[in-house]
C-alpha cells in the first residue's frame, strides 16, 4: 500500500510528462493525445524494468553514461519547452502541428529527470535483496503502468477541458508559454544538482 501511495503521488504531481500532457490536451484534444498518454504509461515501466534488471549496473560502473543522459535530457526538455511555447494549436489551427507520438513519449522517459528520480527512488525503497528481485521489479513496473494511466490522464483531460476557455489565440499563446516555463522550472533542480555536485 505504501508503494501505491508513492506511485500515485509521483504520477499525479506536476512534472515534464504532466505539463506536456496538459499542453497536448489543450492543443489537440483527448483523442489525439491518447498515443502520448500511452507512450508514458508503457515507456516509463519499460525503462524502469531495464534499469532494475541491468542498466543500473552499467550506470554504477560508468557514471559518465548517466551524466550524458542527464545533459541530453535537459537539452531535450529545453527544446520541448521551446516547441510548446511556439505551438499555435487550438481547435482552428490543429492541422498545422501534431501531438507527441507514442514512440516519442516512450523514448522521452529516458531523458526525463523526474522519471529517473521516481524510478530510482521506487527501486531503492521498495525492493529487497532477500526476496525475488525480478518479481519485485515486475510488480513495481506493472503497478506504475496501472497508476500512471488515470493519474496522467487527468492532466490530458484537464488540458482538453481548457479548450473552451482558451479559444482566443492570445490566451492560448499565453497558456502555452506558461506551460513551457513550468517545464523549464521542472528541470532547474536537476541543473542545480549538476552545478553544485
Amino acid at each position: 500500500m505504501s508503494f501505491v501511495v508513492f506511485g500515485v503521488i509521483a504520477a499525479v504531481t506536476p512534472g515534464p510528462n504532466n505539463v506536456m500532457l496538459t499542453t497536448t490536451g489543450l492543443n489537440f484534444g483527448v483523442r489525439r493525445g491518447i498515443p502520448h498518454l500511452l507512450g508514458i504509461c508503457i515507456g516509463f515501466p519499460v525503462m524502469l524494468a531495464l534499469i532494475g534488471l541491468g542498466f543500473g549496473a552499467v550506470f554504477e560502473r560508468y557514471p559518465i553514461v548517466h551524466e550524458i543522459i542527464k545533459v541530453v535530457g535537459i537539452v531535450y526538455l529545453l527544446f520541448l519547452a521551446w516547441k510548446i511555447a511556439m505551438t499555435r494549436g487550438g481547435v482552428e489551427r490543429i492541422d498545422q502541428s501534431k501531438p507527441i507520438s507514442f514512440l516519442q513519449a516512450a523514448a522521452f522517459q529516458w531523458v526525463n529527470p523526474k522519471a529517473w528520480i521516481m524510478g530510482s527512488s521506487a527501486l531503492a525503497a521498495y525492493t529487497s535483496l532477500e526476496a525475488d528481485f525480478f518479481l519485485q521489479v515486475t510488480i513495481i513496473c506493472l503497478t506504475f503502468a496501472l497508476i500512471t494511466l488515470p493519474c496522467a490522464g487527468i492532466w490530458l483531460v484537464s488540458g482538453a477541458g481548457l479548450q473552451r476557455f482558451l479559444r482566443d489565440p492570445a490566451h492560448l499563446r499565453t497558456f502555452n508559454i506558461a506551460m513551457a516555463l513550468l517545464l523549464v522550472a521542472s528541470i532547474l533542480p536537476v541543473v542545480w544538482e549538476m552545478l553544485t555536485a
